[in-house]
């Protein structure tokens, strides 16, 4: 990757502009009222961050370029998409996007076609995954799946993963009506868990500030790394209130914080 980090797709990357934080939700508020020259120059502006998500594919066989070119697409699409109003900032949303549209690529663009027994195994491996989650109520593990379906465990786990599908951490998968859930919410953070990344910020007085629920909430989903699903279940309240007094509480430690 050294060799492309001064020139890529044309662009000489030393010479892109870096933008602070108050320029940044400066331009981001102009773009929302429709001032071209302002996206053109946020657009810039983040080529870096673009940059930087690709060189975790280095090993991918793609063009670098290529590569580029398609995180660039997803870094446009964040732009469309971000909400200025939830108070977050805008790599936070754009990263997955990028990598999102990176990894359907690669996907779309890879030789390797899923055989038809394997796609009969999976599907199989799936119809007998919802049977037993209607049978017993919780998530069946794979050594389940394998006896009911009868096929060996490491067989099905090579037709899940050959099936699967990449899908954006912001897709929605559950509305009551109110605040929807998105994937991301379901989502374990292990690697954050280990690095114990929130810990290296001051959250602790913020969280003092929490109410007692709300604190073992914020505690459980990012301290302990439990999905929104786990949270709920030892709570003893719903998903969607998870998911409410989640959003709740960190607007409260924004705000503390700020």
């Amino acid at each position: 990757m050294a060799g492309y980090k001064v020139e890529i797709c044309g662009v000489n990357t030393s010479a892109l502009p870096l933008l602070n934080s108050k320029e940044k939700d400066a331009l981001l508020r102009k773009i929302k009222a429709g001032d071209t020259t302002a996206r053109d120059q946020f657009i810039k502006g983040n080529l870096r961050l673009v940059l930087s998500i690709v060189q975790r594919f280095s090993q991918s066989s793609e063009n670098i370029d290529d590569l580029f070119q398609i995180g660039c697409v997803g870094m446009i699409k964040a732009i469309d998409n971000f909400d200025i109003s939830q108070g977050v900032q805008f790599s936070t949303y754009a990263v997955p996007m990028i990598i999102g549209e990176i990894k359907r690529y690669l996907r779309d663009n890879n030789v390797i076609r899923v055989s038809r027994s394997l796609r009969d195994t999976a599907y199989k491996a799936i119809y007998a995954k919802e049977s037993l989650m209607r049978k017993n109520q919780k998530e069946p593990t794979i050594t389940e799946i394998a006896s009911e379906v009868g096929i060996a465990k490491e067989d099905i786990v090579m037709a899940l993963d050959a099936v699967q599908t990449p899908v954006s951490l912001y897709d929605p998968v559950y509305s009551d009506g109110g605040d929807p859930l998105y994937i991301m919410d379901q989502v374990q953070d292990k690697k954050a868990k280990e690095e114990n990344w929130v810990i290296s910020i001051s959250l602790r007085d913020a969280l003092d500030k929490l109410p007692s629920r709300e604190r073992k909430i914020i505690d459980m989903r990012f301290f302990d790394g439990k999905t929104q699903m786990e949270t709920a279940s030892e709570i003893g309240i719903s998903q969607a209130q998870v998911s409410r007094l989640e959003k709740n509480a960190l607007k409260i430690m924004r705000r503390y914080l700020s």
